[in-house]
Parts: structure tokens; C-alpha cells; sequence
């Protein structure tokens, strides 16, 4: 004759995939106590469950009392797991589990499995911040080649504003070119999808492009007119 065993056996989903697997929870539950009173004595023992939590491919074992609930559970877990409580779904015996229910009336036991889950709308949240940030890194690259470009022009207009303030005559061919290149880079710029930082970087850059075409066209009047530089 087979003696009964003391574990009870219970299905746990252990994947996205749902395969079952059979695990025993366990009736050994951990204890802890509760600080001495006045009289120096022991306080109540508080029974506490070990629980195994599955999540991708990593495990963790958390001890709980019975009384506690799958909202504690997800509190503790966010500090392992980096899951904020919102963004977790618990599951036990296949089932999800809500957030006020306390583990006991769940029929957990010491050494129970459970699975979590992330969210799904957490998950593409996630998925879509990832994708702006790489947008938005391409675009400040891309802002920053301007501004390279840019350094380059800026660089040719001090030659030539030195040139003008000198009394020297400089072909008005110069002030065209390097205007025309800055236009190229005001339309680069206007090219450019950013967002966030990358806008902003943006922005700052077509102003002071703007502000040396500016510059440009005072320097080609000033050229066309010396007289006004006296």
C-alpha cells in the first residue's frame, strides 16, 4: 500500500507557451518572530511562506506571510525584478491573480510557483520609448554633422569679416558662395524629424545659421560700400 504523501501537487504554467509542469508546494512554511515584549519574552511567531516567482528566465524566492496579498507580493518584486506593481501580472495555477487577494485564500502554499508576466501595454511602452530614443539619438547626429558643416563656414566668415573691417575689397563672389552654403544648411536642418533634445539642438542650430546669413549680407553691403565702415 502507497503512504499518502504530505505535498500536494498543483499545475503551474511556467511560460508564454503554457506548458504544464507539475510542482509540489510544500506545507513548511518558514517563521519569523516578532520582537520581545517589555518582559524581555518572545513575541508571536508569524508563519511565513517561501515562494518561487518565474519571470523570463530568471527565478526568485521571496518569503511571505499567508495573509499577505498578490499586491504585497508585486511590491517586493518590483525591487528585484525593476517591474513597477502596474506593469506586473502574477499567475498561479494558470489563473491571474488580483491584486487584493490574499495568497492563502489562493491556496498557496510554502514553496508554491508563481509567473509573472509584464504587461503587454507596459511592454510596447517600453518598446515604443526605446524607439524614440534611437530617433532621437539619429537626429542629434545628424544635427551635429550640421554643425560641423557650419563651424567650417563660420570659420570662412571671420576670414572675410576681418577683411571687410580692414578696408580690404573682397569679391562679392565670396559673400554669395558662403551664403548659398549656408542655406544648404538651413535646409539639411529643416530636413531633419527630431523630437525632445534632438529639437531643440535643432532649433538653437538653425538660429545661429540664420544669424550668420545674416551676418553675410551685412558684410556684402559693408564690402559694396566702404565708405560706411569709417
Amino acid at each position: 500500500m502507497t503512504s499518502s504523501s504530505s505535498s500536494s501537487r498543483v499545475i503551474e504554467i511556467e511560460d508564454g507557451n503554457n506548458p504544464e509542469e507539475e510542482i509540489d508546494c510544500e506545507v513548511t512554511p518558514d517563521v519569523q518572530k516578532r520582537g520581545a515584549d517589555d518582559n524581555g519574552e518572545d513575541g508571536d511567531v508569524v508563519p511565513m511562506i517561501k515562494l518561487i516567482v518565474s519571470y523570463a528566465t530568471s527565478k526568485h524566492e521571496i518569503s511571505v506571510p499567508p495573509q499577505a496579498t498578490f499586491g504585497g507580493v508585486k511590491k517586493l518584486l518590483a525591487n528585484v525584478t525593476g517591474l513597477e506593481p502596474d506593469e506586473q501580472r502574477l499567475f498561479f495555477r494558470g489563473k491571474e491573480k488580483q491584486d487584493e487577494e490574499e495568497l492563502h485564500t489562493a491556496g498557496l502554499k510554502d514553496k508554491c510557483k508563481l509567473l509573472l508576466l509584464e504587461d503587454q501595454e507596459s511592454k510596447e511602452r517600453k518598446l515604443e520609448a526605446v524607439r524614440m530614443n534611437e530617433k532621437m539619438l539619429e537626429a542629434c547626429e545628424e544635427v551635429v554633422k550640421v554643425r560641423s558643416e557650419v563651424d567650417s563656414l563660420a570659420e570662412k566668415l571671420a576670414v572675410l569679416e576681418a577683411a571687410v573691417h580692414s578696408g580690404d575689397k573682397v569679391p562679392d563672389k565670396e559673400f554669395v558662395v558662403l551664403g548659398e552654403f549656408l542655406m544648404r544648411q538651413l535646409l539639411k536642418l529643416d530636413g531633419i524629424k527630431a523630437e525632445g533634445e534632438a529639437k531643440a539642438q535643432r532649433r538653437l542650430e538653425v538660429r545661429r545659421v540664420q544669424s550668420l546669413v545674416d551676418t553675410v549680407d551685412n558684410l556684402k553691403a559693408q564690402n559694396a560700400n566702404p565708405v560706411s565702415n569709417i
